[in-house]
């Protein structure tokens, strides 16, 4: 008899969890697992990347609410629901200013789900194991019937504000947590020490195969290559944690210096017009370009010069990984679990977390030749294949 797995997320939009999700649905042998999987919403750039071997199963109404705006959510009918949104946010902003946190939205959304839990229905499907692959995990915990639970974590704990009673609440519904990396596993037990003993990790399966087969599909228009000038390329969501404004601030001060660089930026996200502010007053629109969501990032990163990732955290960053993959030499700051993704003047330049680090990194590599074609060759000569990594979980499930 096949086991039977529930795999649930939100959708499919570009994001480095949800390729992520891709890359594991991608490796499971399908004829030994009957797989269910639960999208929230049926919608997302990396749809029509979904593997034949899930079963998608139909959308649940209640469930799409959560990234509705609360006046959508009401028009549509879900009364408790919006007013359980509208106590959440005020609830999770109210204690974000108390704590002089600058990021409340892990808060909202974790009050959010607390209380909009009652209202949501339950699968009357029995599962052997039922996996949440994007927090918070209330679905797996609280309404599946499954004789095992696990629940993903894609972030570093030291770097985000939660209610913690409620948090330990959440992760004592579930047999295993699954960390993405060792750094990020440290982060998570160091909060919750006593969850350790049934944290592991799972990293984020990488074919590097398909990576550069992706990256050969076309050559990015908006990229104009010239003698002497540096493409400098950033992939990621355009949100405090990504800290892209220390890049745009970065790409002044090297042009300051003289240097002939032009920066790229893959993604979008809620900071857009901030961004696009600092941008402007800075008098960089000829410079630094967000150029939006792409489907496949892999030519703008075969593109580029240095693949640069000005992170104020990260719980794994796929896209570094895939720069490596991809031959590129990588600039990343000192965030709390860099020391996982790269070894500094082996395989990357890890730069202090600031804007002037940033770009000295950057300067450092145009300048030395030497450096960078060693980065180059370290990163050509390691296989970064890590498709095995779907026999943890097999063990897991049993």
């Amino acid at each position: 008899m096949k086991k039977t797995i529930l795999i649930t997320s939100f959708d499919l939009a570009i994001g480095g969890v949800e390729r992520s999700l891709i890359g594991l649905l991608s490796q499971i042998d399908y004829t030994k697992y009957d797989v269910d999987l639960m999208l929230f919403k049926h919608e997302g750039e990396f749809l029509p990347f979904l593997p034949t071997g899930p079963k998608l199963l139909p959308e649940l109404p209640s469930y799409t609410t959560f990234r509705m705006p609360i006046a959508q959510i009401a028009k549509e009918g879900h009364f408790p629901i919006a007013i359980s949104r509208i106590i959440a946010k005020y609830i999770g902003s109210f204690h974000g200013k108390m704590k002089n946190i600058d990021e409340p939205g892990y808060l909202v959304i974790q009050y959010g789900w607390e209380m909009a839990n009652r209202y949501l229905p339950k699968l009357y499907k029995e599962y052997d194991v039922a996996i949440g692959f994007l927090w918070p995990h209330h679905f797996v915990a609280e309404k599946v019937k499954a004789k095992r639970r696990i629940g993903w974590i894609h972030t570093d704990y030291s770097n985000i504000h939660l209610n913690r009673k409620l948090e330990t609440k959440m992760w004592d519904k579930l047999d295993n947590i699954v960390a993405v990396s060792e750094e990020c596993s440290n982060t998570f037990i160091n909060i919750f020490p006593d969850q350790e003993q049934k944290t592991m990790v799972i990293e984020n399966i990488l074919s590097p195969a398909f990576i550069r087969k992706q990256a050969d599909e076309n050559q990015p228009e908006e990229i104009k290559k010239t003698p002497g000038k540096t493409i400098l390329l950033t992939v990621g969501r355009f949100s405090h944690a990504k800290g892209l404004d220390y890049a745009i601030k970065a790409c002044k001060e090297l042009v300051n210096a003289g240097y002939d660089v032009e920066w790229y930026v893959v993604g979008y996200g809620p900071l857009e017009a901030d961004l696009r502010e600092i941008i402007n007053q800075l008098d960089l629109s000829n410079r630094f370009f967000l150029i939006g969501k792409k489907t496949n990032p892999y030519p703008y990163i075969k593109a580029c010069d240095i693949y640069v990732q000005p992170s104020r955290y990260e719980g794994k960053a796929v896209t570094i990984r895939e720069a490596q993959i991809l031959g590129k030499p990588v600039v990343i700051t000192n965030f709390p679990t860099a020391k996982s993704q790269a070894s500094d003047g082996v395989d990357a330049l890890i730069t202090t977390q600031d804007v002037t680090g940033i770009a000295k990194g950057i300067e450092n590599l145009i300048n030395d030749d030497n450096l960078r074609n060693k980065l180059i060759a370290n990163v050509l000569s390691k296989d970064y294949g890590n498709e095995s990594e779907i026999e943890k979980l097999y063990n897991l499930i049993g």
